[in-house]
């Protein structure tokens, strides 16, 4: 069996300041706040928001993320069920449009620490847009991952990808609402 190691992660995972300007749940925070770009919220629907990751895996890595504080898929209400579901569409729609990837990876962590995510208590869903040869030598050799854009530059080429979309609202300050 192959397997593939990240080992920078664990400086994410257990780096002393947390959010450390955030009281509570950082997901709940994220939904409340107005400054969405400063903040890497990309887009809002109703019951979720598309938040992008700070220490991405690929350019474009982005978090779907429920309003609802919870880490139990099973307590999702058919109406945030659906409309997180469609957001994960929308997303990949719009990383479709700005990033034109060759593949995804899609998923949640669920089940605490043991699914090897570092927030469990409130689920999300990770949406990696994947090209060919995104993979390379730099991690294993010398523990270093290469980001190859800005996650300012992704926000901007995401930002219109989800701006393009049928229903859309563009406001003059903040995320892409639908």
């Amino acid at each position: 069996m192959e397997q593939v190691f990240a080992p920078w992660r664990i400086d994410w995972i257990e780096r002393p300041d947390k959010n450390a300007d955030i009281d509570g749940c950082v997901f709940c925070a994220f939904a409340e706040r107005d400054d969405d770009r400063a903040n890497n919220v990309v887009a809002r629907s109703n019951h979720a928001l598309v938040l992008l990751n700070n220490y991405p895996y690929n350019p474009g890595h982005a978090m779907v993320i429920p309003h609802q504080h919870t880490g139990d898929y099973r307590d999702l209400d058919e109406p945030v069920l659906t409309d997180h579901a469609r957001l994960k569409q929308r997303t990949i729609e719009a990383m479709e449009t700005a990033l034109h990837p060759e593949g995804y990876n899609a998923g949640l962590n669920l089940g605490g620490g043991a699914a090897g995510g570092s927030i469990d208590d409130h689920l999300h869903t990770h949406v990696v847009p994947r090209w060919e040869g995104d993979t390379n030598f730099m991690p294993v050799i010398s523990e270093t991952k290469v980001i190859v854009e800005a996650v300012e530059d992704t926000y901007d080429r995401l930002y219109e990808g989800f701006a393009e979309q049928e229903g859309a609202t563009v406001p003059d300050d903040g995320a892409v609402e639908f």
